[in-house]
């Protein structure tokens, strides 16, 4: 005989049943408010940055990184410094390793509170409790809802979990950071749609042999999505980096040949940069090129301006590349300073110290001009340089400056000039 087992119902978050359901309606979009949002300060002046000024009451922010890059400890410090009630939901780790953690980064915190759970109803019972302004999850991977019948980690699980946290976030208006992991080709693991659904996803990098780690936005709904915030990984938790160029650039007291500093922009924030370069003779039979923190294809797009436009013999030389501190830059700005980087190296001469390049090269071997390009010459000028390279045709509003601005059309006067 066939038994019917009635299933009970499942809760996910609901609003109070009292509650008069919201009717939505067309508006006319002028009249619609357009205050700005009140944000809430995480009193991380990085992270508030990357954001575009903080954290958007019912937004929804996914941050994904390698395994072991620091994702636990940035958001743990955030909950435990900020002013408001947090709830910190973790998946992967008992309340003993997190207090741990915790006491080396701020042991006197009031307002955050430790919730070790996975399943998605039983968190938003203790959310009802608890009734925090803000709710971090480490990590959506390990969420699994009993609306959904496999395992944790499942594409359909995490779809399913993070809809119901967008729901809780949007009719709340609570906040919610959710922790992603990542394949090994670096995209964040789970459904594509994943980033879609939410506000803003971040991404934190770094390479574990350096101290520096970078914090990007991929993606921002209520900000910019060039910005840049840099943090150094200390014992005592995640420092913040204010003037990453005085980091990003070696402090050598000896001219060595093969280093170029280049100003770059990110998005708000003028860095500047040390890129090394390194060419000798092959000692095989193919030249090797390789380069780390920039663009191959362009290294060797280079090469070939350097071997056409200016006569230098290159092809049977290795040539190695790297930008120091560990991160990679993708500002077309820092061309002139490979090529400088490559020269200085290749007739073992040391550019001068005090000098700087911030220009593109085409591929008629000309110095085309880059954005925002004042910005960069005040930057230079705040940390002690004494000249810069910039292109011809850049338009510059700058009136009486200290530093020596030195303007080129063509890579030829690069290398006169230099040696």
């Amino acid at each position: 005989m066939e038994e019917v087992v009635q299933k009970e119902e499942k809760r996910a978050w609901k609003t109070d049943s009292n509650a008069v359901k919201k009717v939505t309606k067309p508006v006319r979009i002028s009249q619609i408010s357009n205050e700005k949002e009140l944000r809430l300060d995480t009193q991380d002046q990085e992270f508030n940055r990357v954001l575009g000024g903080g954290i958007v009451p019912g937004s929804l922010i996914l941050l994904g990184g390698e395994p072991g890059i620091g994702k636990s400890t940035l958001l743990l410090q955030i909950a435990l410094k900020l002013a408001y009630k947090t709830l910190y939901v973790s998946g992967e780790e008992s309340q003993k390793q997190i207090k741990m953690r915790a006491d080396r980064i701020h042991p006197e915190s009031e307002n955050c509170y430790i919730l070790t759970e996975t399943k998605t109803q039983n968190i938003f019972q203790h959310i009802s409790t608890v009734e925090p302004d803000l709710v971090i999850i480490d990590s959506i991977q390990t969420l699994h809802t009993d609306y959904i019948e496999s395992a944790a980690g499942s594409i359909s699980q995490i779809r399913e979990s993070t809809a119901e946290l967008i729901k809780f976030a949007k009719e709340s208006s609570t906040p919610v950071i959710l922790v992603g992991h990542i394949t090994k080709d670096g995209a964040i693991a789970g459904p594509k749609i994943l980033e879609h659904m939410v506000d803003t996803v971040l991404q934190f990098e770094g390479d574990r042999n350096y101290v520096y780690r970078i914090l990007r936005s991929l993606k921002n709904r209520f900000g910019s999505t060039s910005e840049l915030g840099i943090y150094e990984m200390q014992g005592s938790g995640l420092r913040e980096v204010n003037n990453p160029s005085e980091v990003l650039i070696s402090k050598n007291d000896q001219d060595l040949s093969g280093t170029a500093i280049a100003a770059t922009v990110e998005g708000m924030r003028p860095l500047l940069i040390e890129i090394q370069a390194l060419v000798s003779t092959a000692v095989y039979g193919t030249p090797q090129r390789s380069a780390t923190g920039f663009n191959v294809k362009r290294l060797n797009m280079l090469l070939a301006v350097l071997e056409k436009r200016a006569g230098f013999k290159l092809a049977a030389k290795d040539v190695f590349l790297n930008i120091t501190g560990g991160i990679s830059v993708d500002d077309p700005a820092i061309d002139l300073a490979v090529l400088a980087a490559i020269l200085s190296s290749n007739s073992d001469i040391p550019i001068e110290k005090g000098v700087c390049f911030a220009a593109e090269v085409g591929l008629a071997g000309e110095i085309r001009p880059v954005q925002r390009v004042d910005q960069r010459i005040l930057e230079a000028e705040k940390l002690g340089f004494t000249a810069i390279y910039v292109s011809k045709n850049n338009k510059i509003g700058l009136k009486n400056t200290s530093i020596n601005v030195q303007l080129v059309s063509k890579i030829e006067d690069v290398v006169k000039s230099l040696f």
